[in-house]
């Protein structure tokens, strides 16, 4: 692993993080002890942190670059500060060449591969070498992302997912993907039908893993800031692929995701997950849904969302992120 500058990187790293200094800490540890020679570079967006994130970063990883945030911007406006540190612009117009980041063109002195990391996720040394050498393999794959593993060895299923269109998103919500877990019609959602273990094109992968090509990124433009922490990383996907490109789940290279460490325990994450559902919906499907379907979806977003919310309410969930 090799460090230089931003003109010259094969891989761009942004880590948004809120209020996970030890876990930042081990994530960095291991972004650094990657293997394989790549050009990287690594910024971190901090979110208002409490506890000593931006500090210990600073001590510890000087080659780290921190944008330290007065308030919490969500975690898809934090991602685009990463970005554009890295040089990428929203919109960047008729960049070129289209299919294979290969030769000059707009965009050309960019990193190559621009990588979306959450701070609560533990690389094997070779995981960044092996996810750049699988893109290169598949020359029309925007974006890509492992297999995401939790501390018990359970497959986080956010790592390999379908669009949630309107159809998929009524199954979830009538939790029909959960009584029928291994039907490609209803259990679509998060794709737990599929062998984990088998390499996949996809709908979408998790942002807390998202290795993204240059020229999707240039097609696409940055994330989309009227999210706050849920859904952007989908609505990503979805634009990338519009634009024409794949994404791809690539479960030969396996990594430790602890799973919503900085919001486990937090009511606002579950009302924003919710209103991701609504905006993701409206973005994309509303407009050609019929109005029974429309319906439907509204109002069972509305409904389930809040007897989740009325439940965690009265367990006491703590309201702030």
């Amino acid at each position: 692993m090799n460090e230089t500058s931003p003109a010259t990187l094969d891989l761009a790293i942004v880590i948004v993080n809120y209020n996970t200094s030890a876990l930042l800490a081990d994530c960095l540890r291991s972004v650094f002890a990657s293997r394989g020679g790549l050009t990287l570079a690594v910024c971190v967006v901090d979110n208002a942190s409490p506890d000593d994130s931006v500090a210990m970063t600073r001590a510890e990883f000087p080659q780290v670059h921190v944008i330290a945030n007065a308030t919490n911007a969500g975690y898809p406006q934090a991602n685009n500060q990463g970005l554009k540190y890295f040089g990428f612009e929203d919109p960047l117009p008729n960049p070129s060449p289209v299919a294979t980041g290969e030769g000059p063109g707009v965009g050309a002195s960019l990193p190559r591969f621009a990588l979306l990391l959450n701070p609560d996720t533990v690389l094997p040394p070779d995981a960044l070498a092996e996810m750049i050498a699988f893109m290169a393999a598949h020359p029309q794959a925007g974006a890509a992302g492992p297999k995401l593993v939790r501390l018990d060895g359970s497959l986080d299923k956010a790592c390999r997912r379908s669009f949630p269109t309107p159809e998929t998103s009524l199954y979830h919500l009538l939790k029909l993907d959960k009584l029928f877990p291994t039907s490609p019609r209803f259990a679509r959602y998060d794709l737990s039908y599929l062998d984990p273990n088998v390499v996949t094109q996809v709908d979408a992968i998790v942002g807390a893993f998202m290795l993204v090509r240059r020229e999707a990124i240039l097609q696409a433009g940055l994330l989309d800031e009227s999210f706050f922490m849920y859904g952007e990383d989908l609505d990503w996907a979805k634009r990338i692929t519009d634009a024409g490109w794949q994404v791809w789940y690539n479960p030969q290279v396996a990594v430790t995701h602890v799973k919503e460490a900085a919001s486990r325990y937090s009511y606002r994450a579950r009302v924003e997950f919710y209103r991701a559902l609504i905006i993701f919906y409206e973005k994309h499907y509303r407009a050609t849904t019929p109005f029974w379907l429309d319906w439907l979806i509204r109002g069972g977003v509305a409904f389930f969302g809040s007897l989740d919310l009325l439940s965690r309410r009265l367990r006491g969930q703590r309201v702030s992120t």
